[in-house]
């Protein structure tokens, strides 16, 4: 005769199947909201790190020189 299972079975079957998705979504979801972390970090870590500071000391040399040239040049001095 072939296994024929009961309703209690097939219940038990369909909880514990659902537990092992409820599991893996939990884990899909954190590993998911990891990545995004991971992610803001990365995007945030160059104003960290310095690398902003320097750009913008490059930047404020770059108008000095810009506001000395146009001083000169409403001074009537030849560059």
């Amino acid at each position: 005769m072939p296994f024929a299972p009961d309703f209690s079975s097939a219940a038990v079957l369909a909880a514990a199947a659902l537990v092992g998705l409820a599991i893996l979504a939990r884990t899909a979801l954190t590993a998911w909201n990891g990545w995004l972390d991971l992610q803001r970090a990365q995007l945030a870590r160059p104003a960290e790190t310095g690398t902003g500071h320097a750009l913008s000391l490059i930047d404020l040399s770059d108008i000095k020189e810009r506001l000395r040239k146009l001083e000169a040049i409403a001074a009537g001095v030849d560059l």
